[in-house]
């Protein structure tokens, strides 16, 4: 080796902060300082946001068949959405009145630049679209597969349904909406007042009448035109008047045509009654009939930063709403969120004191203890700040990596104090201890903390939702082992020429500890002897490892069990109305009766969420953890029951915090079938349910 070689590794970085105590005493506060700073700026989330930019575009064409939707409405859309730079994914589906386009990005787009491009592309396809269609296309930053964060019902003994949607909407949901993070606030059930005008038809062509006669007196009775200006030499006036009807008793008087020179009245020829827009909408809370404001966050929001800005909105929206309306938090995501992140919390802490205790166990010395135990949470803290400025979270992979951080990052603060200790039993001064003993081993925890690091390197260079999803897990995990290694080579050498003495016993002298690396070593011994053997059970576990990876059952994340159940409920397409309200009902009684279910919030009718009459949806908030068996197995316990209702299909499963499909599906798995003949994939669509049914995967 030769002499510059050498005298590279003689290099001490330990020195200037050995024989400068005060500074390093100094950096390490301002460290522990700025991680508990950035530690309460923190958002606190279930996991990195790694959500797909969707937004979903709404049409509404009421009296439209589902044919008519797809020609005159969703393919000119499609058109034009297909021709917008990083799309990944368009999805449709068409009902009576409805057609729902949903939009899937590529993860590195701009949540805010899809939007204005979603824009641009509806604007140039409104020449294309009808002309009396009653409203635009209307898109919302939310991703329909995910379930609402707040659900919020409202409910009156005395007040209507059609006068708490009126509140609800201009009350509520617009505030709401307005907040930042919220994606979209939709009303399910909402019951919109209106006037209906039902029509005697042999009257009407008694008078020799038809309902377009009808039609244009409505229309020109409601039209509000500018009525002109009076301007005189000294003063002007506007007049002001709204000739719209906002009541049945207003229609009645309306005169739509005279016959033997006598006004007929539409009195005359209809039944006008105060009413609602939709008659086939309706929402529950349990058993209530109700309004339900649903609300669903931006994709890439944090849930809990949405969820706290709502709830402390709510109480100034409820004080500006009359006593008689009935404000209540059917559902809320965020609950089992923070338990779960609580729980990491304090298996967090409790991973640092049991670390602490072993480091003590072994060393048997109070001094050369705390060092190590100051250097763990000081890392730790530290990293809090990195975590900040990266722009990450406290989610359960950050915290997670912090607990095995936990254990890497004491191990450089022990081989440290480890070989200055051992000159220190040698009867030298502690400072030409610690000098000596950093200098020593230096070089090595510095090559010892970038071997851990690049152990992470691959984690960051993974792409899509995977590297996503891990990336925070990676960084946050190689910056406490870096701070680490930084703390093992400043304070901890620092620490330990101020407090290790001539006098700090080896625990190599300890009997106990001895007896233990007496035991090692007649144990290695024995094993070197029969190395035959040794390498037999080596090649076997190799092998069962290899089987056992094949056999273990393999999937993207785990089921987890956020306390919420998604449900949707499926009945023949020539059901009616109100016999899927009693099916609906029915349903509702069959999970209430269930222990493990705290409430069960339902929507029925055809909406921006919902697309057909035979279908509903329904959310099943489980009561708390600790009164409850997994979410799974209420499931289990729970599809008997409903598949035992007649003319009805259920299908459950649990609300996941990681949403990453974009089509709401009634189970975990969805198959995508495509062809250019209509009737050919009707075919193989019905051949693959009835194999999927039979069991046999396989089709010829």
């Amino acid at each position: 080796m030769t002499e510059k070689t050498s005298s590279f590794f003689r290099f001490n970085p330990s020195r200037l902060f050995i024989l400068r105590p005060i500074a390093t005493s100094l950096i390490m506060v301002a460290l522990f300082l700025a991680g508990i700073l950035a530690y309460r700026l923190l958002p606190v989330s279930a996991l990195p946001q790694v959500d797909y930019p969707t937004i979903q575009v709404t049409t509404l064409y009421p009296g439209a068949s589902p044919d008519v939707m797809t020609s005159a409405i969703t393919a000119p859309l499609e058109r034009q959405f297909g021709q917008m730079p990083g799309l990944k994914q368009m999805t449709s589906s068409n009902s009576a009145g409805a057609s729902i386009i949903t939009l899937q990005f590529v993860l590195n787009l701009d949540l805010d630049i899809a939007e204005q491009t979603v824009q641009a592309a509806i604007n140039s396809a409104n020449n294309f679209l009808p002309d009396d269609l009653p409203l635009p296309p209307i898109y919302n930053k939310v991703n329909p597969a995910d379930a609402p964060i707040l659900t919020i019902a409202l409910s009156s003994k005395s007040m209507p349904l059609s006068q708490v949607e009126d509140l609800a909407d201009t009350r509520l949901a617009q505030r709401i909406a307005q907040l930042s993070g919220v994606g979209l606030v939709s009303i399910a059930g909402g019951q919109r007042p209106a006037v209906r005008v039902q029509v005697n038809y042999p009257t009407l062509a008694a008078y020799n009448l038809s309902l377009e006669d009808v039609k244009n007196a409505i229309v020109a009775a409601n039209v509000n035109l500018p009525k002109g200006i009076f301007d005189g030499p000294f003063k002007s006036a506007i007049i002001d008047n709204n000739d719209q009807l906002r009541s049945a008793s207003e229609y009645r008087d309306l005169v739509i045509a005279y016959r033997n020179n006598a006004p007929v009245k539409l009195s005359d020829v209809a039944n006008i009654i105060d009413s609602v827009e939709n008659l086939k909408l309706s929402a529950w809370s349990n058993q209530t009939a109700c309004l339900l404001v649903n609300i669903r966050r931006q994709p890439g929001a944090n849930v809990i930063e949405v969820v706290d800005r709502i709830k402390q909105l709510l109480p100034q929206l409820q004080a500006g709403l009359p006593a008689a309306l009935d404000v209540e938090i059917l559902t809320d995501r965020t609950e089992t969120i923070r338990a779960s992140v609580h729980d990491v919390q304090f298996e967090l802490m409790l991973a640092i004191a049991l670390v602490v205790m072993v480091i003590f166990l072994f060393l048997r010395n109070l001094p050369a203890t705390i060092i190590p135990g100051v250097a763990v949470p000081l890392s730790l803290i530290g990293t809090f700040a990195a975590m900040y400025l990266a722009d990450f979270s406290i989610n359960n992979l950050t915290l997670m990596a912090l607990t095995i951080a936990s254990g890497f990052v004491v191990d450089d603060a022990i081989v440290v104090i480890e070989n200055i200790a051992r000159y220190s039993e040698e009867q030298q001064n502690p400072l030409q201890a610690a000098l000596k003993g950093s200098e020593q081993i230096g070089f090595t925890i510095i090559s010892l903390t970038l071997s851990l690091v690049a152990v992470l390197i691959p984690l960051l260079f993974m792409g899509d939702v995977v590297g996503r999803l891990f990336r925070e897990f990676a960084i946050t995990l190689a910056v406490a082992i870096l701070i680490s290694g930084f703390i093992s080579l400043t304070l901890t050498p620092m620490m330990c020429a101020k407090m290790l003495g001539c006098d700090s016993q080896s625990v190599n002298h300890e009997t106990g500890f001895q007896k233990l690396i007496n035991l090692y070593a007649q144990s290695l011994t024995w094993v070197l002897q029969h190395q035959f053997f040794t390498l037999t059970v080596a090649a076997i576990t190799l092998a069962l490892t290899i089987l056992l990876y094949v056999f273990i059952p393999k999937g993207f994340f785990p089921i987890q069990d956020t306390g919420l159940i998604q449900g949707i409920s499926e009945a023949p397409a020539s059901i009616s109305f109100a016999a899927m309200q009693e099916r609906q009902s029915h349903i509702t009684r069959t999970l209430l009766a269930d222990p493990a279910v705290a409430s069960v919030s339902t929507s029925l009718g055809v909406d921006g969420n919902n697309t057909t009459l035979n279908t509903s949806r329904f959310l099943i908030s489980l009561k708390a953890r600790s009164l409850r068996e997994d979410s799974n197995l209420v499931i289990a316990r729970l599809r008997p029951q409903l598949a035992a209702i007649s003319g009805l299909s259920s299908y459950l499963q649990p609300v996941q915090d990681l949403t990453l499909e974009n089509r709401v599906s009634p189970s975990q798995y969805q198959f995508t079938l495509q062809a250019m003949d209509s009737q050919e994939l009707s075919l193989w669509s019905k051949r693959l349910i009835d194999r999927f049914q039979s069991g046999t995967w396989f089709i010829a």
